[in-house]
């Protein structure tokens, strides 16, 4: 998963203490930066099979756009759900990941889906 990358880097940060105020900004902003890169490569590569598979240019662009805004979202998640966990008082290394799968998983079926009904129906 996308976010898990970002979750585990995280963690492993706050648990040296090294994740706090300026570096926690920098660390959000760098994880949307992946997402970000990761999501345009991956939704690049899977535009052009979906256009090649099915011939459909809207059907691409839809699968592009819900790949690139799942990969932005993962990172985002990756990085804010072990934040917000510390904040809370929990320990972010036991419930981070099924946050932060549960919260990307939400968010490719609602991108897809909702991409889907506004672009194809």
């Amino acid at each position: 998963n996308a976010g898990s990358q970002g979750l585990v880097v995280a963690v492993r940060a706050i648990a040296e203490r090294q994740l706090d105020g300026a570096a926690a900004r920098r660390a959000i902003l760098r994880e949307v930066l992946s997402g970000f890169v990761n999501g345009i490569l991956f939704a690049v590569g899977v535009g052009v099979i979906a256009l090649l598979w099915f011939h459909d240019v809207k059907l691409s662009l839809v699968l592009a756009s819900a790949m690139m805004a799942t990969f932005v979202w993962a990172g985002i998640s990756g990085i804010l759900v072990p934040l917000g966990l510390k904040k809370l008082g929990a320990d972010p290394a036991v419930a981070s990941s099924v946050f932060v799968l549960t919260l990307t998983d939400v968010m490719a079926f609602f991108s897809f889906l909702g991409l889907a009904t506004l672009i194809l129906l």
